[in-house]
């Protein structure tokens, strides 16, 4: 039998960044990965490290991204909303990881599971849409192996259909005024067989279709 606190699920959460600080130590390989995923999710993101290559400065020559290098000081943390370490120095890290919990930083420890608050996903991005695939930090490794699985199924086609999705919830929201026509409009156009018509007729002969939906409200 396990304890109740093994048995804790993460609380799967999508994190609006942008515009808040975060933190990534350290300027190897996976820092680089770190920051610019960052970055491209809207957040200010301060890299700490002894030293950064010709490689790391260029790739990460981004306007919402600063570089200091210096040694690691919990300093840095401050007002920070999350901090990723990823130094090749366990000490180090354990460091950053408990003065993050001082300053109640959420942390995560490349690699070293029992050292995060949070893991970062194996996410699949198809525009507007994303799948998101966690192993609870047991094997990140597995994790990559379904997106790649799903990578094969989910195309940049399915993220236009949510596009067009959007576009017709607002309609719907405007023009329908019954709550219950209104989930019943949204059920129909999110079945496979909308998407298969979407697939098959394009945009706009779907955009007929959903149209011819709504009147028959």
């Amino acid at each position: 039998m396990c304890t109740t606190i093994n048995c804790m699920h993460r609380y799967p959460i999508y994190l609006n960044l942008a515009g808040k600080r975060t933190i990534v130590i350290g300027a190897g390989t996976v820092g680089a990965r770190k920051v610019l995923s960052l970055a491209d999710a809207g957040a200010r993101v301060v890299v700490v490290a002894l030293h950064f290559d010709s490689v790391f400065a260029e790739s990460c020559n981004l306007p919402n991204v600063e570089l200091i290098e210096s040694a690691y000081s919990k300093d840095y943390l401050a007002s920070a909303l999350l901090c990723i370490a990823a130094t090749n120095d366990p000490t180090l890290n354990q460091r950053i990881y408990r003065d993050c919990q001082e300053l109640e930083v959420l942390c995560n420890v490349v690699d070293v599971p029992e050292l995060c608050d949070f893991y970062v996903p194996a996410v699949v991005q198809r525009g507007p849409l994303q799948i998101a695939v966690s192993t609870d930090g047991h094997c990140p490794a597995y994790a990559g192996h379904v997106r790649r699985k799903l990578e094969t199924l989910f195309t940049e086609t399915h993220g236009r259909f949510v596009e067009a999705l959007e576009q017709m919830r607002r309609e719907i929201i405007q023009s329908v005024d019954n709550p219950n026509h209104r989930k019943a409009l949204l059920g129909e156009l999110v079945k496979d067989e909308s998407l298969n018509r979407f697939l098959k007729e394009g945009p706009d002969a779907w955009f007929q279709y959903a149209e011819s939906l709504i009147e028959g409200k």
